[in-house]
């Protein structure tokens, strides 16, 4: 398999095996006009298999969505070629229309507010601002 280098952009590693796709529709990265890899099982030393996403442009990326979804994730910069930066992530403490609150009785599914969680704890547990339902 041949993946172009990335002469400016992203590479986000470690993903946990089958959260790569989640982490792309998250990011609405379907919605650029550029070239964007997925690679899914990639052998990792660390955890066996992992996905891996490429993005061939710099962009604002949200790195609250990453994250949430794959705390051990990292982030690589690439400039002209060369990763100038390593970003390693730590969970959000608050998240804002990244995810929906499952108790179709809150006020944030009733009403047009934002869907916003807190985090609750160390482990990454999130809860409706609203109405404390934990997130799914």
């Amino acid at each position: 398999m041949n993946i172009d280098s990335i002469e400016n952009g992203y590479v986000i590693d470690h993903i946990p095996a089958g959260e790569g796709m989640r982490v792309y529709n998250d990011l609405r990265l379907n919605k650029l006009d550029c070239q964007v890899a997925i690679i899914t099982n990639a052998k990792s030393s660390k955890n066996k298999i992992k996905d891996i996403i490429k993005i061939n442009t710099l962009i604002d990326l949200d790195l609250d969505v990453i994250a949430y979804i794959a705390p051990n994730a990292t982030v690589n910069i690439i400039k002209n070629s060369v990763r100038v930066e390593k970003k390693k992530l730590t969970p959000p403490d608050k998240l804002v229309n990244i995810i929906k609150c499952p108790n179709p009785r809150c006020i944030c599914n009733n009403e047009n507010i934002d869907h916003i969680f807190k985090r609750t704890d160390n482990k990454g547990t999130f809860r409706c601002l609203y109405c404390e339902t934990k997130a799914i």
